[in-house]
């Protein structure tokens, strides 16, 4: 994710250039995909496989899911390879027109936003773990609930992580050295699979045996609340078109083989993690694994802090792609000009910079499970991996003369895209704001 923000940043400054000659392997592009999609939501997993009700349920789920997963990343490769555009946004306002567009940069810039949300609510999440697993509670047993000093809370640690690491790395015009840690978020996300596999057949009497298959449990209701997880999980698409105009192959056949061996990667490193923590702990499974585990773990403490630091890492690289778009929205209504000079464009890189992260960060604080945010980004992100993909199908059929029946099929299938991507974004925002009214 941090090689392809890196890039995107430029065709952010440039829209409708390329930044520079793409030079990207299939391979690379495959590797970029799954940093993409490999990040917090693998922790919500084995929470959704308890959701949907059992492991049948969940992975049948998931492999419907995988279809429009798949289909949308090809869509997107299409759709740019008609446009002059380099960005999501970019293509959809080209091929869908201006109104469609700017509905992309708002869904875009709130997706955003809430994926910053999620990330300072892992860290945070960790932190609290971490506390727990050096013994301060025990320290302080003697000395009461209330004398517990005020510098060890994970949330005043949390606040000196945001001022003293994350806006250093995230104030600069571009994170080049980024790059240096391209790797961290799949590596974390292997070792915690495989942790979490090891874990399983190490406990002596897992909990969750009783309920390793329970289908029965399950409802539509369930069945669909399980959506917001794997679109969060799974969603690279965003990404995906930068990916694509950094391709050196462009090819159609070249970009859905990329796209296939992406996803399926994926759904089962996902698969793993979601099968054996549930069935670990079952229906006492936290919306964060790790929170499951015990906090003196030396195991799971060492996957607790891959994974903070390289949410830590990427983090930065989601705030620059928002400020980017906010940037552009800021010179647009201040009349934009070619020319912008140096301090005014550092006034305003410092403003958005410290706002984006001082509401992500009171918001974090304020939500008391993870899952709630994942169930909004789920629903947002439903627009990108089914909705705007329907439209630039349907729209693109439009300018492409090709055979009758061929277009009929594309455009159907583009319109039951885009209805199944409303039919989740509905669903799973009203679940969540009337989860959130209830705390």
């Amino acid at each position: 994710m941090e090689e392809m923000a890196r890039e995107s940043i430029c065709l952010l400054a440039k829209p409708g250039l390329e930044c520079g000659t793409p030079n990207l392997s299939s391979v690379g592009a495959i590797f970029i995909m799954l940093k993409s999609a490999l990040g917090a939501g693998l922790l919500n997993f084995p929470w959704a496989f308890n959701k949907a009700g059992g492991t049948h349920v969940a992975i049948t789920v998931e492999m419907c899911s995988l279809v429009f997963l798949i289909s949308g990343l090809v869509i997107l490769g299409y759709a740019s390879s008609l446009s002059s555009q380099c960005t999501y946004q970019g293509v959809v306002k080209d091929i869908c027109g201006p109104a469609i567009g700017k509905l992309c940069v708002v869904c875009f810039l709130f997706n955003l936003f809430m994926i910053s949300v999620a990330f300072l609510r892992v860290v945070e999440d960790q932190l609290e773990k971490l506390c727990d697993s050096v013994n301060i509670n025990e320290t302080l047993h003697v000395m009461g609930d209330h004398a517990q000093p005020w510098y060890i809370d994970h949330r005043f640690i949390m606040t000196i992580i945001c001022v003293v690491v994350i806006f250093p790395l995230s104030f600069p015009k571009e994170i080049g050295f980024q790059k240096y840690t391209s790797i961290l978020g799949t590596l974390a996300a292997c070792y915690l699979t495989v942790v979490i596999i090891i874990k399983y057949y190490l406990m002596e009497h897992p909990i969750a045996h009783k309920r390793e298959f329970s289908p029965s449990t399950s409802s539509w209701a369930s069945i669909f609340g399980v959506f917001p997880t794997i679109c969060f999980g799974f969603q690279c698409h965003e990404a995906c078109i930068t990916i694509y105009c950094s391709m050196k192959n462009k090819s159609l056949s070249n970009w859905i083989m990329v796209s296939v061996f992406s996803m399926l990667i994926c759904l089962l490193i996902y698969s793993l993690t979601g099968l054996y923590g549930f069935l670990t702990f079952g229906e006492l499974v936290a919306a964060d694994i790790l929170v499951s585990y015990p906090g003196d773990d030396v195991i799971v403490i060492i996957a607790r802090v891959l994974f903070g630091v390289s949410i830590i890492t990427i983090y930065p690289i989601v705030l620059l792609l928002g400020r980017s778009v906010l940037q552009d929205v800021w010179l647009d209504r201040k009349g934009y000009s070619m020319h912008v000079t140096e301090s005014y464009e550092r006034f305003m890189r410092l403003t958005l910079t410290v706002l984006w992260i001082l509401v992500t960060l009171i918001i974090a604080m304020f939500v008391p499970d993870i899952s709630e945010v994942i169930s909004i980004i789920g629903g947002i992100s439903a627009f990108f991996i089914f909705i705007f993909p329907g439209l630039c199908l349907i729209c693109a059929m439009q300018l492409q003369s090709i055979e009758r029946r061929k277009k009929y099929c594309l455009v159907a299938w583009g319109i039951v895209s885009v209805l199944c991507g409303a039919f989740i974004f509905g669903q799973s925002t009203t679940t969540a704001v009337m989860e959130l009214l209830k705390l």
